[in-house]
């Protein structure tokens, strides 16, 4: 948990821009954050149905506010709070458009692990895709959150050093999971972090990634009807999803 709070309290260090935060929206799939931009950051509802007590602190007074203080919630350990400080965090982190290619997760998993071991942070939809093509995948889910197949104990310690490729959800950076994660990694392992939660941050690249898959949102609008409408990332509409590749 504490090298994973490292990790975001590098990322925020970076932070340059900052804005007044007009919106926070936190639905039952995704939560969105307004100011320069709008972010977005998983809301991991299946992660929240056992926690008991408040779980954003603050809840209706959170604005008016600036989007680098809102931004400080990420370190927060209620899932919640965490979430809206990633989404605070894609709301102002500056696009770098020259680095960018328009390329989704699971391609990219595809090219980089066919026939090889692959081991995938969290279950996506494309995972029976990518089982065909890979020699051995390994999915690793939280429970309460796994579908059939999926790996929720102690396994992780020891497959997850056998993978060649592993793609790990940026819901990690919100459960604070994603340093424990990494001691587990092979170190000549191709690793990417993928989702929409994911900042576009160089920083994730110093510990560890080749690839960084996340989206950025080209009309505000339409994102935040569809989630609002309890759309999953599917069926969300005003997205672009990009890659970041290592230099």
């Amino acid at each position: 948990m504490e090298k994973t709070k490292r990790i975001l309290k590098e990322i925020l260090s970076t932070l340059e821009a900052d804005s007044d935060v007009s919106d926070i929206s936190t639905c039952v799939y995704w939560t969105a954050v307004t100011s320069l931009r709008c972010g977005l950051a998983s809301t991991m509802a299946a992660s929240l149905m056992h926690q008991q007590g408040h779980q954003v602190e603050a809840a209706g007074h959170l604005l008016p506010t600036r989007a680098k203080a809102l931004a400080e919630l990420c370190l927060s350990d209620h899932i919640l709070e965490a979430a809206i400080g990633i989404a605070a965090i894609n709301s102002i982190l500056p696009l770098d458009e020259s680095r960018y290619v328009d390329l989704n997760a699971e391609e990219e998993i595809g090219t980089r692990g066919e026939g090889k071991r692959i081991a995938i942070i969290g279950h996506f939809p494309f995972v029976k895709r990518i089982r065909n093509i890979a020699d051995k995948l390994w999915v690793f889910e939280l429970p309460g959150r796994e579908r059939p197949g999926d790996i929720t104990g102690d396994e992780i310690e020891t497959l997850l050093p056998q993978a060649d490729v592993v793609a790990i959800s940026s819901t990690t950076l919100i459960n604070h999971t994603l340093g424990g994660i990494l001691d587990h990694v092979a170190p000549d392992a191709y690793k990417m972090m993928l989702g929409p939660s994911t900042p576009l941050s160089p920083v994730l690249f110093d510990h560890g990634m080749d690839t960084i898959s996340g989206s950025i949102v080209t009309d505000r609008d339409k994102v935040l009807r569809c989630i609002s409408q309890g759309a999953n990332f599917r069926q969300v509409e005003g997205i672009r999803k990009v890659i970041m590749v290592r230099n």
